[in-house]
């Protein structure tokens, strides 16, 4: 698509390690390689100046959260002062002149995107890339576990704080002109709740980035390694992995270990339970490519993924992928191809088992999962993106908002 709109950018996360930040920094980079209009208003740690700067196509404006900021993850802050910024980034924006405003969640940087769309009157693209009604849900039951209340309680008020931050998040995406997703599950619910258009968002992979030839393990080793990709936290489920790791070696299967990359809060917890675990850290470029290419199976038990950057890049780096039934990444598997869905604990366990007993069906997976990653196009993604992005000016058009 070579007739691009001129875009401003407000995500959530740039420079921290998770599937958001990576999404707009590879999309970033897409924009910048074709030449298009992008200005990108962003947040970071370091002082430094806020005034524009362009790099060929993409100009930025970087943001510093300050003292009035608080964590809602262990590399992610909410900035309840960003605010200050508002006036000054408006006027910027003004001047960049886009034709379309594009917001990735309701964290601040967020917030301040919908202020300048609406006060500029420009139309407004949001994207779902959390779930953060089940974070909420999972959060409070995890807080619970130190009260002493009956488990039917506990599910009760779990429940309760999921319906109620869904609606609270919906409200927010109700602003937008037009709305993407990740999934289709999601592209259905965020359009029934919000009653906006709706567009899907995948995810693409550079297939060369992550390659099976970074692999510096035997091809059949005498130890199957196990690997996780991700943030250590309640929500990503990470506990199962030591309660599989229990079932496989109560099975006898001794010949296994666990490859942990990233942090959180659950890591003391996982370091201190696990028996075969070793622990990477966060990892970034050729070494996260290199950790996936050593992994033998992919194991991810999260169930409130929205997508799962991080199956597809398993799989592009030619490793079979074993997830659950629920969220984005079921939709990034052949079932019984590529990998396996596994639709409850018992089978995830299975299904891992027979992996570990069988190098035969681990390389022809792992070759049906490269194959099926190479597929997925990041230029593709920014197309479909694009198609979004004249749906809302369209849209803001016809109500008398652009």
């Amino acid at each position: 698509m070579t007739n691009f709109l001129r875009v401003a950018l407000f995500p959530d996360a740039y420079h921290e390690a998770n599937g958001v930040a990576r999404t707009f920094r590879t999309l970033e980079g897409v924009a910048r390689r074709r030449g298009l209009p992008l200005l990108l208003v962003r947040c970071g740690a370091s002082p430094g100046s806020h005034h524009p700067q362009t790099d060929g196509s993409v100009t930025t404006i970087e943001l510093q959260r300050g003292g009035w900021s608080f964590p809602l993850d262990a590399d992610l802050n909410f900035d309840l002062w960003l605010w200050r910024y508002a006036r000054e980034v408006r006027e910027q924006v003004r001047t960049f002149g886009p034709q379309v405003v594009h917001v990735t969640g309701p964290s601040d940087i967020g917030q301040l995107g919908v202020y300048v769309a609406k006060s500029l009157h420009l139309p407004l693209v949001m994207s779902w890339h959390t779930n953060l009604h089940e974070y909420a849900g999972q959060r409070w039951s995890r807080l619970l576990d130190y009260a002493f209340i009956s488990p039917l309680v506990r599910e009760q008020t779990s429940l309760w704080a999921e319906a109620k931050s869904l609606w609270a998040t919906m409200k927010f995406y109700e602003y937008a002109d037009v709305c993407l997703a990740p999934n289709p599950e999601l592209v259905a619910l965020v359009a029934q709740k919000t009653g906006k258009p709706t567009y899907l968002m995948q995810r693409g992979i550079d297939a060369e980035q992550f390659h099976p030839r970074h692999r510096t393990r035997p091809r059949l080793p005498s130890v199957v390694r196990l690997g996780f990709v991700g943030r250590l936290s309640t929500e990503k489920n990470v506990r199962f992995l030591a309660e599989l790791e229990q079932q496989l070696l109560a099975q006898e299967l001794t010949n296994i270990e666990f490859r942990i990359v990233g942090a959180g809060s659950e890591r003391d917890w996982l370091a201190q339970t696990m028996k075969t675990a070793t622990f990477a850290g966060v990892q970034q470029g050729e070494r996260l490519a290199q950790e996936y290419a050593d992994f033998d199976i992919f194991v991810f038990p999260s169930r409130t993924d929205t997508y799962g950057n991080v199956v597809l890049e398993a799989a592009a780096s030619g490793v079979p992928c074993v997830v659950t039934g629920e969220g984005g990444p079921k939709f990034l598997v052949d079932p019984d191809e590529s990998g396996v869905v596994a639709h409850d604990d018992a089978a995830f366990v299975a299904a891992v088992a027979e992996l570990v007993r069988s190098a035969e069906r681990r390389q022809s997976m792992g070759e049906a999962a490269r194959a099926r990653a190479q597929r997925a196009s990041w230029d593709a993604v920014l197309d479909e993106v694009c198609l979004a992005y004249r749906a809302a000016c369209t849209r803001g058009h016809l109500v008398g908002e652009f």
